[in-house]
């Protein structure tokens, strides 16, 4: 099958990374200065760790990553408790994986790790995508956030891998329950025309998810940034009002959002950002597969496809909608009007 070894790896390198961040977070007591918070240690270290998993599964490939850290914090003086500490970190991660094969790495192993992420993408070639940790204020409050992963072939995302350590197993929004359990962290995962399922982090049961049938708007609930600096929340209130929609929005960080999309838990995705902030690729590409692999659609608020093949940077028009098949011609329709009102109103 294409890209199974490929999406192997992911899944294997998406989980661990997802260890090693819900580490640092029980660690951060221990580590109070600013300079090793947790979110810095998890950042790095999630990046270098899926650097070097990927490498090591598939070694025969040319490796390229395109992320978002870089290692010139670390390589200063004023950086190297924080690059012992995810040195550390790292090698207690992969110690706990429960194999041998793994040799500890120094503090080198782990600046080049992380520095394999300065590609630049593009429509040639494959490229990894990766966000090390994608919902960083989540991750700090203890709410949302995910490692996102995904493999770009000759300008088209492949596959997509996202940990969701947080996201209950259980539906987030009104629909049917997915477990009885309480249970939380998630791994959504999908590879073109193959589908998109979810299993337990860490665990080794999947099920084919599926995004809801809804055609009503009326019945519809959607999903937005929790934060209000990241996208403009009038404007999603100004659409779901033009579509009917009654429920109110349900608020959360990251990628969480794709993969609770993705299984039903809500049919609209809507964002929004503020003026002058370009979207970055590994903010959307592991998420948009897994909601188009799973029925849904994906699409800025021109109803152009996401492009993922320019670079660093997606370029889109005005904002960033997802939902299933039904429900994307009236989100179109309401989402021109309620922009084109906001531009007459400025």
């Amino acid at each position: 099958m294409p890209y199974e070894k490929e999406l192997a790896a992911a899944k294997k390198a998406v989980t661990l990374a997802a260890r090693l961040c819900q580490k640092a977070l029980l660690q951060s007591d221990v580590h109070s200065k600013s300079d090793k918070s947790p979110v810095t240690v998890a950042d790095y270290g999630s990046q270098a760790l899926v650097s070097f998993i990927l490498e090591r599964e598939l070694p025969s490939e040319s490796f390229s990553l395109v992320a978002e850290e870089d290692s010139g914090d670390l390589r200063k003086e004023s950086g190297q408790d924080t690059l012992n500490r995810i040195t550390e970190l790292v090698n207690d991660t992969l110690a706990s994986e429960g194999s041998n094969s793994f040799s500890t790495l120094t503090t080198d192993d782990v600046l080049v790790a992380i520095d394999s992420g300065k590609s630049e993408g593009g429509s040639v070639g494959r490229h990894w995508v990766l966000d090390p940790i994608d919902g960083t204020k989540g991750f700090v409050r203890g709410d949302q956030y995910a490692i996102a992963l995904a493999l770009l072939h000759e300008g088209k995302i492949v596959l997509g891998v996202l940990a969701c350590p947080n996201l209950p197993l259980a539906s987030i929004g009104s629909n049917q329950q997915h477990s009885s359990s309480n249970e939380v962290g998630c791994l959504f995962f999908a590879k073109v025309g193959d589908g998109t399922y979810m299993q337990a982090l860490g665990g080794s049961t999947q099920t084919r998810v599926h995004v809801c049938d809804i055609d009503n708007p009326e019945e519809a609930s959607f999903f937005e940034s929790f934060e209000a600096a990241h996208s403009l929340h009038d404007l999603s209130s100004s659409i779901a009002e033009k579509l009917g929609v009654k429920a109110p929005p349900v608020r959360i960080d990251s990628q969480a959002k794709y993969g609770a999309l993705s299984r039903g838990d809500g049919a609209i995705y809507l964002r929004f950002p503020h003026r002058g902030y370009r979207e970055k690729i590994w903010d959307h590409a592991a998420g948009s597969i897994v909601v188009t692999e799973a029925g849904g659609i994906a699409m800025d608020a021109a109803g152009n496809p996401l492009d993922f093949s320019k670079g660093k940077f997606l370029d889109v028009v005005s904002g960033i909608i997802v939902t299933n098949q039904k429900l994307m011609p009236s989100l179109l329709t309401a989402v021109k009007e309620a922009l084109n009102e906001k531009a007459s109103s400025l």
